[in-house]
């Protein structure tokens, strides 16, 4: 695969993780584990679209 392949795979597997912090955060009675699960959530969403960004070639990291 390559790089570029590589890029999306992982923009992919950082989403279906935050998704899946999300949903677990939904499930959880314990609302400190619900706020570190959508906060965790919330970053990889973050992150994940800058990564996107970056892929399509829309932003370029610091130097």
């Amino acid at each position: 695969m390559n790089e570029r392949g590589e890029a999306w795979q992982h923009v992919g597997q950082m989403r279906e993780a935050a998704s899946a912090a999300q949903a677990e955060a939904e499930r959880t009675s314990d609302l400190e584990e619900r706020g570190r699960l959508e906060r965790k959530a919330r970053q990889l969403e973050s992150d994940s679209e800058q990564e996107s960004m970056m892929a399509a070639g829309d932003i370029y990291p610091a130097k």
